[in-house]
């Protein structure tokens, strides 16, 4: 079946919000029991709309042929720190060098990136499910549509402390690599920060 992608603020302006809102009351992350991404979730419900229309960041919604969403994506970009110790090879480093500046005090590179700030799919369809991998490379074409307008060559994003999912973006044909974790202050959860070239 085919699929499109379509960012949340234009269904929105086509089929009105409260529409939009039924059909993202659909949208469950609760893949297996006993887990369910909540943030991920709850974004999509509370603050994606909102977020989209200030600008902070840009939801776009995969919708198969009956209208359901089959998964998500959010958009923005940041600035982040690399520590020089992550670049495991002289290749790596001289591709982030063209879009980087060196701290020689702190030995790591400061960079404006692109930001994968939401990734999740729809479990509460069985019917035409997209894989994660799927849904990445609709992340990564509407970052490389944005890229040949604006330039850039960095991709980051933070996943949770769970090695499955660390694998899975890792993994080829994803190739994210770690640079980092951060902690959560509010909840003391620790995410890993990965990075990839386009």
């Amino acid at each position: 079946m085919q699929k499109s992608v379509v960012r949340i603020i234009d269904m929105v302006e086509a089929i009105g919000e409260s529409s939009v809102n039924e059909i993202l009351s659909d949208f469950s992350c609760e893949y297996k029991a006993g887990y369910k991404n909540d943030e991920v979730e709850q974004f999509l419900s509370e603050k994606a709309l909102d977020f989209s229309r200030q600008k902070i960041s840009i939801t776009y919604l995969v919708i198969d042929e009956k209208g359901t969403i089959v998964g998500y994506f959010t958009l923005t970009h940041k600035p982040i720190i690399i520590p020089e110790r992550f670049l495991n090879s002289n290749t790596a480093k001289r591709k982030l060098q063209k879009h980087a500046k060196y701290d020689e005090l702190l030995k790591a590179y400061s960079v404006s990136a692109f930001l994968i700030a939401q990734f999740g799919i729809n479990y509460n369809t069985a019917e035409n499910r997209i894989s994660g991998t799927e849904l990445m490379n609709n992340a990564l074409a509407v970052i490389e549509e944005i890229q040949r307008s604006i330039g850039g060559g960095i991709i980051f994003l933070e996943c949770e402390d769970r090695q499955s999912l660390v694998d899975f973006y890792c993994r080829q044909p994803q190739s994210f690599f770690e640079f980092g974790e951060r902690i959560n202050k509010t909840d003391g959860i620790k995410y890993h920060q990965l990075m990839r070239f386009i």
